[in-house]
């Protein structure tokens, strides 16, 4: 078996405007007035750290991620997800479906808990060695798509 290594940023970059950082602010300290009219003193804390951390995570540049198929699993940055503990994948080529334009991307259904589904960017001439290499490891394909709650927060500008 080959290995097949390649590497892509952990979120797509978003350039935001000033007036989205206006409106961020705006919703925040009006919210956190409300609350302390209110009397919820620890949610109105709440929201503005929130409303901060925001902020920050909006401003932060992503890092590039080193991923690599190998014998032994699927290796992303320095963490191993060996092939018996991945349940199903799918390769999403690039596909226009109306107004949507779907991205390549290689779905992982892991045993984990929390999150079970990583979905990882891809380029689209690598979508038939990742689906051979699975394959050839006996894990299962299975068709799975972002979360609809991910094109949600896309269409809001995160």
């Amino acid at each position: 078996m080959e290995k097949l290594e390649w590497s892509a940023l952990e979120y797509e970059e978003k350039t935001r405007s000033t007036d989205w950082f206006w409106a961020l602010g705006i919703i925040v300290v009006t919210s956190s007035i409300a609350s302390i009219i209110f009397g919820n003193y620890f949610f109105a804390a709440l929201l503005l750290l929130s409303g901060l951390l925001l902020g920050f995570f909006a401003v932060k540049k992503p890092h590039l991620v080193p991923y690599e198929l190998n014998p032994k699993g699927l290796k992303i940055r320095t963490l191993l997800y060996p092939y018996k503990n991945i349940r199903s994948f799918w390769v999403q080529t690039r596909v226009e479906d109306g107004k949507i334009q779907l991205k390549p991307t290689f779905f992982v259904k892991t045993e984990r808990a929390f999150m079970p589904v990583i979905s990882i960017p891809i380029e689209d001439h690598m979508a038939d060695d990742i689906r051979s290499i699975m394959l050839s490891q006996d894990v299962a394909e299975e068709e799975m798509k972002e979360h609809p709650s991910h094109r949600i927060m896309e269409s809001l500008g995160f």
